[in-house]
């Protein structure tokens, strides 16, 4: 039995990662559905282009929790149960790919930047905040959440590589986990970049049309 102990955890990150809640807190605050305006993306960002920033925090909040419960789960009770760092490394993914692919939404979910944020404050809370600053700062500049995005998935494995070398032991499972996001970040994004490059991409704060 002990064998399948990381494959259930596994899938309980999987599903807890498939609570789309971009249309959940919209639904329960009497917005629009995220996936009928602007980008279409069930994300935060596109929340925000209802016009509530309260919907838009809730959102961020619990999109990046249920990223990050997961992995601190493992971390804390997994040892008990023989659950390492390799564990650790596959439900921080799981939980950031059923954003992706909500089982409970159609397979049809957001891009995953709060979701992966909180996978990584859970892999390391320095790491979390080194990728949160480089989120904050590129948007600030360039008013941009995509870009800002791009720029941290790409950053991301290599803060945790660096951080090896000085500050923490990074087991290679969680630098692939972390290199699996960024490419799928990345990927997520590709419309994101040709808007980018065609200068058509809207900007943080604006309304959806």
């Amino acid at each position: 039995m002990e064998s399948f102990y990381p494959l259930i955890a596994t899938v309980a990150a999987y599903l807890i990662g498939s609570l789309s809640f971009a249309v959940l807190v919209s639904r329960a605050m009497g917005l629009n559905d995220p996936r009928t305006f602007g980008s279409k993306n069930p994300g935060a960002t596109n929340v925000l282009r209802s016009g509530s920033k309260a919907a838009a925090i809730v959102t961020l909040l619990l999109d990046a929790f249920k990223g990050w419960l997961p992995v601190v789960a493992v971390k804390w009770w997994g040892e008990a149960w023989g659950l390492g760092d390799g564990t650790v490394a596959l439900v921080g993914l799981a939980a950031f790919l059923g954003h992706l692919y909500p089982v409970f939404f159609r397979f049809q979910g957001g891009k995953g930047v709060a979701t992966a944020a909180g996978v990584i404050l859970g892999f390391n809370p320095w790491l979390g905040l080194a990728t949160l600053a480089t989120w904050v700062i590129v948007a600030f500049f360039f008013r941009y959440s995509s870009l800002a995005s791009i720029v941290t998935a790409v950053f991301a494995p290599a803060y945790y590589l660096f951080g090896r070398q000085v500050a923490w032991d990074a087991p290679n499972v969680m630098v692939l986990s972390l290199a699996v996001m960024g490419i799928l970040l990345v990927w997520r994004h590709a419309e994101n970049i040709n808007r980018l490059f065609a200068g058509k991409e809207s900007k943080l704060g604006s309304k959806s049309q």
